[in-house]
């Protein structure tokens, strides 16, 4: 089917009035338009909010980390002209470290400028705590007491202070859209990213280890310049992309809490992230070939380049350690990806899709030997040799979707992925996989809907890297490499009771065998079960319940003696979540309540079999439960009352971190935080003016 030209359309328009007649069009007014009328309009938030408890799990990512009160701010403005010019500005959460402020400008069909900035918090352990000091700097050193033999003759109590570790990221964003021409149009991006704060690491000296808190200072500067070309029947882009990172301190040096082993070994240094740069050039474009054929493709070309200076390979005097065999890296890897897709529709009923995609990365990172040195104690006999590893990827998807009678859908499709690696165990891989979807109305309230998909990866020759010291058990086989059948099935239905009740149910079954594995992973087999209603209880009222169960289960074997296996284990996660919603308007639609309930449980087991009677891996075990309830009243057509109360609870064991204090393990000097437990009030009232 074609369609109107736009020229067609307008001057269609233009002469339609002059057959008709004058009209008068002055007191005509839009009510659907999609454009805010001529003139400022906007709103302001304002109010006041309340944390009940410090808990830097639970202000991951919410700002809400700090016990205390907090502002409650936001709102935006908007304007438009009667020439096209617009402009806004929309901020949220200004009293919290989760703001965001926005503002944009322009003018209809020529331009728009925008301008973003944001902050997300991180903050992750609580109750941490250490004896370092220069926490936040690049070198931790120790006070007087220190090094002991081990962590229970350290002076830790009097030593250990806590620590918050958090970090921040700062987000700027820059852009700038300009259309040249009615089928031209460019654009410019530029994203200024910094993060600071602290991450944790650990060092170690052979068998004694220590948590440190590293410095994090990274700055990540992203650019985007874009043209397109679009008409109804041909749409391309070219683009230039680069990402630059720079990382403050190249490295983290700590003093050795330890008692030396070996003489000279007082401290230690661990190298943070390099700086890089990626650079790309990309093209893209889609054609209809004809009224039923429509092709597609891009086409894009990298350089990813590293060339920090090294560290010294050892910060000990007293070993004899030779040169390295360069001043720095020097890596470069260039990528290149392409894709071509074609859709083609039969007839109403036929359409069929076919798309090929190919991604390689080719390392051109000069491959050197290096001393080895062991946690600045000991130097290794054989040199250590950096691999730069490349891969080809090439990716081929067909598929035929039909329609049919009485709501029939289907589609049914073969995808293979194949690749090819450099310095590695396997080097080719070939995946195939079949699947198939179906869906059908059973009748005017229900609907059926059916997947299934079966995946058989084989491989080349299993080999053995050779570069690892000590080498590899020949039997062990990587579960992204080895050779593996995958399996899965769904099964979903929907129905309607009446005109006010819908409900949902689903049921997934995955499975993969890697079937000539030996040792490494063996099997893994997963269950998902849920459903969910909806239900208008009347015209005020509207309810929502959902719920889900998941069981993961794997299995794999290991060799404790470089030979057959000789243990086994079996890995178990189970997770169940049941949350009920409800929307009620009360007092002729003045009084808006809602609740959001959510009821989240996992468990895991971890059980190994080594045909002894050691004893089995304590469980671990988490909850959730949540509730939020927030209220808006509406005191004048344009005042709103708004009030909300947030309370979350989180229970936790985990048999890594539950009792593992700074001196539980004789040669671990820990950080001592505990599993996520908490129990948190967040309320907030406010009130939104509109004008």
């Amino acid at each position: 089917m074609r369609t109107c030209s736009s020229i067609f359309v307008l001057v269609s328009l233009g002469v339609l009035p002059a057959l008709a007649g004058a009209v008068d069009t002055s007191n005509w007014t839009c009510e659907t338009c999609p454009f805010d009328k001529a003139g400022t309009t906007g709103t302001v938030e304002a109010g006041a909010g309340a944390v009940s408890d410090d808990s830097a799990r639970f202000g991951d990512y919410r700002g809400l980390q700090k016990k205390g009160a907090f502002a409650v701010l936001g709102g935006s403005v908007r304007y438009r002209s009667e020439d096209g010019r617009y402009a806004s500005v929309e901020a949220t959460d200004l009293g919290l470290d989760v703001r965001a402020l926005s503002a944009m400008y322009g003018k209809e069909g020529l331009y728009t400028l925008k301008l973003g900035y944001a902050e997300t918090p991180r903050s992750g352990l609580d109750g941490a705590r250490t004896p370092f000091l220069g926490v936040g700097g690049a070198s931790l050193t120790l006070p007087a007491g220190y090094p002991a033999p081990t962590t229970t003759a350290m002076p830790l109590a009097g030593t250990l202070q806590p620590v918050d570790v958090e970090s921040k990221r700062s987000r700027l964003d820059v852009g700038a859209t300009w259309n040249v021409a009615p089928e031209w149009t460019t654009r410019l991006t530029v994203r200024h990213d910094v993060r600071d704060g602290l991450q944790r690491m650990a060092g170690s000296f052979f068998s004694s280890s220590s948590h440190l808190l590293a410095p994090v200072d990274q700055v990540t500067d992203q650019l985007e310049a874009s043209a397109s070309y679009v008409t109804s029947r041909l749409q391309a882009t070219v683009a230039y992309q680069a990402s630059l990172f720079r990382n403050g301190p190249d490295a983290l040096t700590w003093a050795n809490p330890f008692t030396p082993v070996v003489a000279g070994s007082t401290s230690g240094q661990l190298a943070l992230a390099p700086d890089n740069q990626f650079h790309q050039l990309r093209a893209s474009g889609a054609y209809e070939l004809a009224p039923q054929i429509r092709a597609s493709g891009d086409i894009a070309i990298g350089r990813m380049t590293q060339d920090s200076a090294f560290l010294a390979t050892t910060l000990n005097t007293g070993l004899s350690v030779g040169a390295l065999p360069a001043q720095s890296l020097d890596g470069q890897a260039d990528t290149f990806n392409a894709s071509a897709r074609v859709t083609a529709t039969l007839n109403p009923q036929w359409r069929l899709n076919a798309s090929y995609a190919r991604d390689v990365r080719d390392n051109q990172t000069a491959s050197l030997a290096y001393p080895a040195v062991s946690t600045d104690m000991f130097v290794g006999a054989v040199p250590r040799t950096n691999q730069p590893f490349s891969f080809t990827q090439d990716r081929y998807k067909f598929n035929a979707e039909f329609r049919g009678p009485f709501g029939i859908r289907a589609s049914a499709g073969v995808d293979e992925d194949d690749r090819e690696r450099t310095l590695q165990e396997v080097v080719t891989t070939r995946e195939t996989t079949l699947w198939a979807r179906a869906g059908m109305v059973v009748n005017e309230n229900v609907t059926l809907t059916l997947k299934g998909a079966h995946g058989d990866r084989r491989s080349s020759t299993y080999g053995i890297a050779s570069w690892v010291v000590p080498a590899e058990n020949p039997l062990l086989r990587k579960f992204n490499l080895a050779e593996r059948n995958r399996d899965s099935v769904g099964v979903r239905t929907d129905a309607t009771v009446g005109d006010s009740v819908s409900v949902g149910l689903y049921a997934d079954v995955a499975r993969d065998d890697f079937d000539q594995s030996t040792i490494g992973l063996l099997n893994g087999r997963s269950v998902a079960v849920g459903g969910d209603v909806s239900a208008a209880v009347n015209d005020d009222t509207q309810l929502h319940l959902f719920a889900q169960t998941e069981r993961i289960r794997s299995s794999q074997a290991g060799s404790q003696l470089f030979a057959q296996a000789d243990w086994w284990a079996t890995t178990r996660d189970q997770v169940e979540v049941l949350g009920v919603g409800l929307k009620h308007n009360a007092l002729k639609g003045k009084l808006e309540l809602a609740a959001d309930v959510v009821f989240s449980r996992a468990r895991s087991s971890v059980v190994v079999d080594t045909t002894t009677l050691d004893p089995p891996f304590p469980g671990a075990r988490t909850s959730m439960d949540s509730l939020r309830l927030q209220a808006t009243y509406k005191l004048q057509e344009n005042l709103t009352l708004l009030g909300s109360w947030w309370y979350e609870r989180v229970t936790s064991q985990d048999w890594r971190l539950e009792g593992v204090a700074p001196d539980t393990v004789a040669n671990l000097l820990a950080l001592g935080d505990s599993a996520p437990r908490y129990s948190v009030n967040v309320l907030r009232l406010g009130v939104r003016y509109r004008y």
